[in-house]
C-alpha cells in the first residue's frame, strides 16, 4: 500500500530481458539503507519487487502483465521515474490510498500555465474516466493529485511547483503517456453496489437481488 507522496526520483541505469518479462535496475536520489529484500516499491506508480540492492541502487523484476498494462515497457537506460515506498503502519496518510496496481494509461493532451500551477489535461479510457468525480484523488505516475475537473474523455490536475519540482509530472509533455490508477474506494463501492446475479455471489444476507440496495441500507441503519 502507497500513498502517492513520490519520496523522490530515480534514473534507469539498465534495462535487461528477465524471467519472460524485464528487469529494470535503478539509482534512487534518496538513500535506501532501510529498505531490504522483498520489499515493495513503487515506480512511476506500479507496485514493484525490490530482488536486488546495491546501496542506492535496486533491481526489480517487471511482468509481461505489467509491460502490458503500464509505462515500464517504454522505459530506456537514463529515463527519470516516480520513486514510493510502501506505506508503514502507523506513517501519515498524506495523499490517498494507492495499492501501486495501475488500472490503464492516460496520455498528456495539454499543458498551461495558470498562476504558480502547472495546469495538465490527460486523457484517459471511458472505462477509466467513469471512476474519477471532481476533486476526487488520482494516482498520476504514481503522484496523487486532486482531479480539478473531469468528463467522459479525462481529466485536468494543477502541478504546483513544489509537486513539479519533486516529480516527473511537471516535465509531462504533450503526448506523454502516463501510469493511471483510480481511486481505489469507488471501485470497491461500486462492486458492492452494483446488482444482479454475478455480483450477488458471497453477498450480505437479506439482500433480496444479491447487491447492497438502497432497502437494504435502511434496513440495516446505514440511512
Amino acid at each position: 500500500m502507497f500513498t502517492g507522496i513520490i519520496e523522490g526520483l530515480g534514473t534507469i541505469v539498465s534495462v535487461a530481458p528477465g524471467q519472460q518479462g524485464q528487469a529494470l535496475t535503478i539509482a534512487a536520489d534518496f538513500d535506501l539503507t532501510r529498505t531490504k529484500l522483498g520489499d515493495s516499491i513503487a515506480v512511476d506508480g506500479a507496485c514493484l519487487t525490490a530482488v536486488k540492492l546495491e546501496g542506492r541502487r535496486f533491481t526489480v523484476d517487471v511482468s509481461p502483465e505489467s509491460l502490458r498494462r503500464t509505462t515500464l515497457g517504454g522505459l530506456r537506460s537514463g529515463s527519470r521515474v516516480n520513486l514510493e515506498r510502501a506505506l508503514r503502519l502507523g506513517d501519515r496518510l498524506d495523499g490517498h490510498l494507492v495499492s501501486g496496481h495501475v488500472d490503464g494509461i492516460g496520455q498528456v493532451s495539454d499543458r498551461r500555465r495558470e498562476g504558480n500551477a502547472i495546469v495538465i489535461r490527460i486523457a484517459v479510457p471511458a472505462e477509466l474516466a467513469h471512476y474519477m468525480i471532481e476533486k476526487g484523488s488520482v494516482a498520476v505516475a504514481g503522484a496523487s493529485l486532486t482531479i480539478n475537473r473531469c468528463d467522459g474523455a479525462g481529466f485536468d490536475v494543477s502541478i504546483i511547483p513544489h509537486t513539479a519540482h519533486l516529480t516527473t509530472i511537471g516535465s509531462c509533455r504533450v503526448g506523454q503517456r502516463v501510469n493511471i490508477e483510480t481511486d481505489m474506494i469507488g471501485k470497491y463501492v461500486e462492486k458492492f453496489v452494483r446488482s444482479g446475479p454475478e455480483a450477488g455471489r458471497g453477498a450480505p444476507a437479506g439482500t433480496s437481488s444479491g447487491g447492497v440496495d438502497m432497502s437494504f441500507l435502511h434496513k440495516t441503519g446505514f440511512l
